[in-house]
């Protein structure tokens, strides 16, 4: 059986935001936004280091992996805005 990895911070979990026109249109009309994260790290880590790190609901993760990394997009509840996280973290 596999180990699970255990996270300390969430700066381990979430590395950076993953920006493109792409990722400005989901964050504008999806509520979504987009990091590159722990290759390690699952659905359940990623959820729980946004909520710490921005303090705000997490409806839905979805993961894929590329050649840059692990990407992590994720889905806010419709009580948050991506567009404000978004200028908080610096993305406009």
């Amino acid at each position: 059986m596999a180990r699970k990895h255990t996270f300390r911070s969430p700066y381990e979990v979430i590395l950076h935001p993953f920006v493109t026109e792409k990722t400005l249109f989901q964050m504008e009309r999806e509520n979504k936004l987009e990091f590159v994260v722990h290759l390690k790290a699952t659905k359940r880590d990623i959820k729980w280091a946004f909520e710490k790190m921005f303090d705000s609901p997490v409806e839905k993760v979805n993961v894929k992996i590329k050649k840059d990394g692990k990407h992590a997009v994720i889905k806010l509840k419709d009580t948050v805005s991506a567009e404000e996280i978004g200028m908080r973290i610096g993305v406009f």
